[in-house]
This record gives C-alpha cells, sequence and structure tokens, in this order.
C-alpha cells in the first residue's frame, strides 16, 4: 500500500468519526486500568454498566484489597471470566501498593507487568491517560486493517500495531486507534459490514469479495424466478 492510498483511509475513516474516543468511562489513570483489565472479552457497554457501581465502591488500590476476593468477583460477576479478573485486579493493587505509590505507572513497560495487563490494555493506558502516542489493536482494529489492506490476513497482532505504527503519522496514532474502533464496532462489523454504502468500498478487499459474492447470488435468485415465471406461464397455456 502507498502513502497516498493509507492517508485516503485515515482521512476518510476521521471524517465518518471525527469524535471518536474511549468508550469506556472512567475519571483518572487507575479507573481506567481496571476498566480495560474487565474489557478483555467483554463489551463496553457492559463493563461500563458494572463500573457504575464499582467506581463508587472502590476508589483506590487499598479500597480493592480491603475486602474478600469473594466480594469482589461477586461484584463484577457480570463480566466474562470475572474470577479470573478478579484475582488479577487485588494482585494489580497490591503491586502498585508496594511498588509504585498506589499509583499507575506511566511506563508501557511497567503497566505490561502488571497481572492482567497485556500490550492492548498498556497502549490504551498510557495514550488516554498519559497522553503518549500508541495503538491498541483489538478485534475491531485487526479486522478493519486487514480487511482495507493496512495489514496482511495473516499477520499478529502485534504484526499489525507495528505496521499500522509505521502507516500512521505519530501524533494521530492515538485518535486513529479510536477511529478505528468506531469503523468497526459501528460500521465495519464482523458479521454484517456496510460494504453497500462504504465510501472505503474501493480499496477494501474484502468489501469487493462481499459485494460481488452478492451480485452473484442476485443474479442466480432473479435466473431462478424468472424460470419459474416462464415455467408457470407455460403451465397456464
Amino acid at each position: 500500500m502507498n502513502a497516498a492510498t493509507a492517508r485516503h483511509i485515515l482521512d476518510t475513516i476521521g471524517n465518518m468519526f471525527p469524535d471518536a474516543h474511549c468508550e469506556l468511562n472512567h475519571s483518572n489513570a487507575f479507573e481506567l486500568t481496571i476498566a480495560v483489565l474487565l474489557s478483555a472479552q467483554c463489551t463496553d457497554e457492559t463493563v461500563n454498566k458494572v463500573t457504575a457501581d464499582l467506581f463508587q465502591k472502590y476508589k483506590t488500590p487499598e479500597d480493592y484489597l480491603a475486602v474478600p476476593l469473594e466480594e469482589l468477583e461477586q461484584d463484577i460477576r457480570r463480566i466474562g471470566l470475572y474470577r479470573n479478573k478478579a484475582k488479577h485486579i487485588q494482585n494489580l493493587c497490591r503491586i502498585l501498593i508496594e511498588q509504585y505509590g498506589g499509583e499507575v505507572p506511566d511506563s508501557h513497560d511497567k503497566l505490561v507487568q502488571l497481572p492482567g495487563v497485556g500490550r492492548k490494555t498498556a497502549n490504551v493506558v498510557v495514550s488516554n491517560a498519559f497522553g503518549v502516542p500508541a495503538i491498541a489493536v483489538d478485534t475491531h482494529v485487526e479486522r478493519v486493517s486487514k480487511r482495507l489492506g493496512l495489514a496482511g490476513w495473516d499477520d499478529s497482532v502485534l504484526e499489525v500495531e507495528k505496521k499500522l505504527m509505521k502507516r500512521v503519522p505519530r501524533d494521530e496514532w492515538t485518535i486513529t486507534h479510536h477511529r478505528l474502533i468506531f469503523f468497526g464496532r459501528y460500521h465495519c462489523k464482523a458479521q454484517n459490514p456496510q460494504c453497500q454504502v462504504c465510501p472505503l468500498l474501493d480499496v477494501c478487499r474484502e468489501g469487493k469479495k462481499r459485494m460481488k459474492t452478492s451480485r452473484i447470488r442476485k443474479d442466480k435468485e432473479q435466473e431462478t424466478s424468472v424460470k419459474r415465471q416462464v415455467a408457470k406461464k407455460r403451465l397456464q397455456t
């Protein structure tokens, strides 16, 4: 892909979703870290419903350690994998208190060493909480990047991230991350992408394939319909 095509893709998605942002509700770096940890294999909508009460009850790392693990599990039981996530949260909070004075570190390298915090989570936290440019590759970003040819079909999540970092100007990493998520979540969906009205259909290999398949199916359906009408007329004569 040449630079002009990549720029066209970024500008088009930017015009579609100029106000894209992190949809996980939070008021500080600590709450964002907890929210992103909970969001693994779970929708942001569900996480926000859970954290609405959770963040009222627990304000600091000390608060999460002041209750039995079983109580924390019950508080987040609507979240997938809630038992493992509850353990991660308490272990994470313990490390924050013992090593970082109860504060979330602003270093990506330090964040990924925390329980339950992977590369994606760390990228979300450093970019949204500390203003460090980063591209977090979640399922939406990965799907959209591969469909549009910004990354290869067989690329790993890390390879997708690296290719996006090369194609996107560094000062646009964070906003591009949000825009790709919005594009994937509300337009280029996994099962029913809106290919027929997509302004990027001309550069989307997946979209072209889907539209071609759709046309072939419609042509066959139309041909079948015509044959039925002809057969019906023959029977009537």
